[in-house]
This record gives structure tokens, C-alpha cells and sequence, in this order.
């Protein structure tokens, strides 16, 4: 008999689903998983211990695996488990639909999460009957790694909950006040980007001089103080305070020089043939196991502050 305090579903097991399948049977959770096309549960099951073997597990949380498997239909992954995890395609008709068919088979009180990157909580509760219980909890990938879920929810104990829930599995909640197109980190994330291709598009610098001053210099920072804080520092003594009343007015004009590039077909020539000359021969395969191995030590790093 399926114990539904410690089942969770994961809607669509790609990369996401199969990376959240990770995390939550490291930390005990038996993951009930479906998916709308066929996959292979062996070859699942496999990259699943593999990501798992990657999770950062408190002593205590290291007594029991949960266990996964695959089921036909959305309900049938939906009936017993007390936490749905979704991670369908970025459509909202496609997320409406699979909504329509998990609030029908699951119990009243479960939380449906959506792991959506691009679409907010106001897009995707209107096609809930009950969408007091539906919050977006959306991770940074891999989510197995990385600590951050951001959450919003419209409802004040299913949005503590969630934020105990995801602690519980070693992870770094962080509440939105309202819901907005992509979240908190996403923006930031969109923000520098687009500082990045314009830089590229301006022929300040090429795509590897770009990724080297942001990996060497503001990133390594900023994976241990947030930007804020940053500036704070920045500051000296007289913290954040002093930096925006003495060197407000030129970061205003910093930011009056940021640029606005559009990906025409060669901004996005010089972009592709500069993150190729960078990978070196590497395929995303590798890249992908460096880069987890690498956030693994700067985790490791960062516990012993």
C-alpha cells in the first residue's frame, strides 16, 4: 500500500522531472512519475541514481531511498501522493489541460507545484477549480544541485508549507510578494544576458573574454553575497547608504549605457561560432559533467564558511 505522506509525483520526467526524481528519492519521498512519451524507465532509472549520487544529504536523511516508477496516465501518478511536481512544456494549454486531469484524481488537499520558468501563477490557477493549492515552485537547473526553488502562492499556509517542504530537502525557498514573468533569478539572469550578447554585438569583447570576466570577477562574488549586498560592501563604511548618495549617480549612467541587442542572424552567428570556440571540442555532455562537478565543490566550499 502506497504511503501518500511520503509519495510525490513528478509530471513530465525530462531533465527536470528526472533531476527533481533525484532529489526527492535521496530524501526518502517514493516519486510516482508519468510522462507523455514513451521513455525507457531502465535509462530513467539509471541518469536518477546518477543525479542522486550528486545530492548533498544530511546525515540524518541518509537511512532510506524512496523508489521510482513510471505509470500511463497523469492520474494514475496523481491519486496517492500528497505533492505533485509539474514540469510539462512551456505552453499554458498544455498545463491547463494536465491540470484538468490531476485536480480530477488527486486528493483535495494536494499541493500541485509547477516548476514553470516563463509563465506565472495568475496564468496557469485560472483553469483550477481549487486553485488555492496550486503554487509555482520553480528551480534553477539541476535542481538535484542547486538550491534555489522560487515560490509563489496565493495562499498563506500552502505557501509555509511549501516553504518547509522544500527545506526539508536541503533546498533555498525564496517567496515572491507577486507573481511575475520569470521570477526573481530568471530576470536577473535575462538581465545579464543581454548585457552579454550586447557586448558581443557592440565587438567590445568576444564570448569567452565575456564568460571569463563573469566566471573570474562579479560571479565568484556574487556566490557568496547577493547584489545588494555587494554594493553594501562597496560602500565601505558607510554601507549601501553611502555608495548610492556618493556613486548613485554613476551608476545611473553606467546603466543609461547598457544596450538593447537583438538576436539578428549575425549577432547569433558570432554568438554560436564564439560559445563553440569555447567549448573546444567539449560536447554538452561534458560541459554538463563539468559544470555539476564544478557547483558541487563551490556547495562544498561555501559549508564551510
Amino acid at each position: 500500500m502506497t504511503d501518500r505522506k511520503h509519495t510525490v509525483a513528478v509530471l513530465g520526467c525530462g531533465l527536470i522531472g528526472q533531476s527533481w526524481a533525484a532529489l526527492f528519492t535521496a530524501y526518502g519521498y517514493d516519486v510516482i512519475g508519468w510522462d507523455p512519451a514513451p521513455k525507457s524507465l531502465s535509462a530513467i532509472q539509471d541518469q536518477i541514481a546518477r543525479s542522486r549520487d550528486q545530492v548533498r544529504l544530511p546525515e540524518i536523511a541518509r537511512l532510506k531511498r524512496g523508489s521510482f516508477r513510471l505509470v500511463d496516465t497523469p492520474e494514475a501518478a496523481v491519486a496517492s501522493a500528497f505533492w505533485v511536481q509539474e514540469n510539462a512544456p512551456e505552453l499554458v494549454p498544455v498545463k491547463l489541460e494536465l491540470y484538468e486531469r490531476v485536480e480530477a484524481a488527486a486528493s483535495f488537499d494536494t499541493v500541485i507545484a509547477s516548476s514553470t520558468s516563463s509563465l506565472t501563477w495568475s496564468q496557469l490557477a485560472t483553469g483550477l477549480k481549487h486553485n488555492r493549492r496550486f503554487i509555482t515552485a520553480h528551480p534553477f537547473n539541476p535542481p538535484h544541485i542547486m538550491p534555489l526553488v522560487e515560490i509563489y502562492a496565493a495562499d498563506e499556509d500552502v505557501r509555509r508549507a511549501a516553504v518547509s517542504f522544500f527545506k526539508n530537502l536541503g533546498r533555498e525557498p525564496v517567496v515572491l510578494s507577486r507573481d511575475v514573468v520569470g521570477h526573481i533569478a530568471n530576470r536577473l539572469a535575462s538581465a545579464l544576458w543581454r548585457e552579454a550578447v550586447n557586448i558581443i554585438a557592440e565587438e567590445v569583447a568576444d564570448v569567452a573574454a565575456v564568460d571569463a570576466a563573469l566566471v573570474h570577477g562579479p560571479g565568484l562574488r556574487w556566490s557568496v553575497v547577493g547584489a545588494h549586498m555587494a554594493y553594501h560592501l562597496g560602500g565601505g563604511p558607510g554601507g549601501i547608504e553611502h555608495y548610492i548618495k556618493h556613486l548613485g549617480p554613476s551608476q545611473e549612467r553606467r546603466w543609461s549605457a547598457l544596450g538593447t541587442p537583438r538576436l539578428t542572424p549575425d549577432v547569433c552567428d558570432r554568438l554560436v561560432r564564439g560559445v563553440i570556440a569555447e567549448a573546444n571540442g567539449r560536447s554538452v555532455a561534458e560541459l554538463e559533467a563539468d559544470r555539476d562537478a564544478s557547483l558541487l565543490r563551490v556547495l562544498s566550499a561555501r559549508e564551510q564558511r
